[in-house]
């Protein structure tokens, strides 16, 4: 499903809302992240390192899983994390093929306003405990010096500055400045709070309505939320609320719920449970869960560093990770296109990716319109004797002559089960300076291929 929301090559931009300053570093760091976590926080601090409030730089998704080194799934739960506490915005735009982003990125609430949020602070509650959470409050609580008993003798302006006559001067006030915006706090749908439930069952000779006028109905429905209480339980908290003026204070309501809940439903604190709900969109392929749609199932949802980590079982050559960000962002193909053609690649090639090869093959798939690691495969069982001759062309500029080049295994997914063919033999004659070599080499590459085959096993 994550295809139907983000691609590897889905490019971006960023805006900020407003400068950031090292105070607002701080409640990032130490409210928002026990929050988040931190995958969400390191996006949040890479997308604002990439930022540049004077000038709009696009970058492609991959950039963020190469400098995250988190695969596309992680990234994108890291950003609806973020979403969902109020700390960026995003809007999408898709036009013909092309699907692009803008990520705007909101300064935090300030440390006030974050502990008087209902769900932010029971959240952070409960997610650090009692102790560090009042050690947190402390350290934002007003520190000033008290003042009582001291007069204050600040000079005004006028007792600073007196105006002089000067030639007439208009002021050029038509260029827009920007302003310091911060985070609205949790984008929350109050609107799935009954309201005319609760007001239904409130006596106006017992609660009158001037008390609820001056509350949030934001408060209330988040109040409800955090607790899990339905209108029929808040009337009993409102109840429990209600002061001697008959006025209802929003600390005073706090209070209720919080008492309300430790009596009818636990003593614990509660918690948050981070979901996801999405328009889940038609399946494209129905059939049996067969190893090879288990295997298409990895290649659309594996990175290309981590296929290449996975199959040779070492971190890939920095070179290599760009071949693959070269071919994703200028071939044009899919993440899951490029991780068929690597595989393919090593695999026929003694564990050796050539450039060029690559690229050729790339240029190939991005004619025929290749775009799905399905297709790809089909390609490349049906051109394997053009991509043969491809690579053996390759390798004539070097000088002298050529040792007949051996005829490498193929990939386990390159042999249709309905259409068996038998794997390529190996010459029945082997040059004796060679015999050691290739029995190395086999070894060598039937362990990888045990290792592809158990990783394809283990594929949810």
């Amino acid at each position: 499903m994550l295809y139907h929301e983000l691609q590897p090559v889905d490019t971006y931009s960023l805006k900020l809302s407003t400068p950031f300053s090292d105070y607002d570093r701080q409640l990032l760091t130490l409210l928002y992240q026990p929050l988040t976590g931190p995958e969400a926080m390191g996006l949040f601090s890479t997308m604002l390192a990439d930022a540049d409030i004077r000038e709009t730089r696009e970058f492609t998704h991959y950039h963020l899983m190469n400098i995250l080194t988190m695969p596309l799934k992680t990234v994108f739960k890291a950003r609806i994390s973020l979403e969902a506490i109020g700390l960026l915005r995003t809007f999408t735009k898709t036009e013909g093929d092309h699907r692009s982003f803008i990520y705007e990125l909101m300064a935090p609430l300030d440390a006030t306003d974050f502990f008087q949020d209902p769900l932010l602070a029971t959240f952070l509650f409960s997610k650090i405990g009692e102790q560090p959470y009042r050690d947190l409050r402390a350290r934002f609580a007003t520190g000033h010096p008290e003042t009582s008993g001291f007069t204050e003798i600040s000079r005004t302006f006028m007792d600073v500055y007196t105006p002089v006559n000067s030639h007439a001067y208009e002021l050029q006030n038509d260029q827009e400045l920007s302003v310091r915006t911060r985070s609205a706090g949790v984008p929350f749908e109050q609107s799935v709070f009954d309201f005319n439930l609760l007001l239904s069952g409130l006596s106006e000779q017992m609660v009158p309505r001037a008390a609820l006028s001056g509350i949030s109905h934001e408060l209330i429905a988040k109040l409800a939320f955090m607790y899990a209480l339905n209108p029929l339980d808040m009337q009993k908290v409102i109840m429990m609320a209600l002061d001697e003026n008959l006025e209802v204070p929003e600390d005073r309501l706090r209070k209720a719920a919080k008492d309300f809940y430790k009596m009818n439903i636990s003593k614990n604190p509660p918690k948050l449970e981070k979901i996801y709900n999405a328009d889940v969109p038609p399946q494209e392929y129905d059939g049996p869960k067969t190893k090879d749609r288990e295997l298409i199932a990895y290649f659309e949802s594996t990175s290309p560093r981590e296929m290449l980590l996975h199959l040779t079982g070492k971190e890939p050559m920095p070179v290599d990770v760009q071949l693959a960000e070269s071919l994703v962002n200028g071939h044009g193909l899919k993440m899951s296109v490029v991780n068929v053609l690597l595989q393919y690649i090593l695999l026929r090639n003694d564990m050796k990716i050539t450039t060029s090869f690559a690229q050729r093959i790339a240029s190939h798939w991005a004619l025929k319109d290749i775009d799905t690691a399905e297709k790809a495969m089909e390609i490349a069982r049906q051109e394997h004797d053009q991509y043969t001759k491809w690579m053996s062309e390759g390798g004539k500029s070097n000088k002298g002559t050529r040792k007949p080049t051996r005829e490498e295994p193929l990939p386990e997914w390159f042999y249709k089960k309905d259409n068996k063919k038998e794997a390529p033999k190996p010459a029945q004659t082997e040059n004796k300076d060679t015999i050691n070599e290739k029995r190395k080499t086999d070894e060598k590459r039937q362990a990888l291929l045990a290792k592809l085959e158990s990783m394809r096993n283990g594929v949810n």
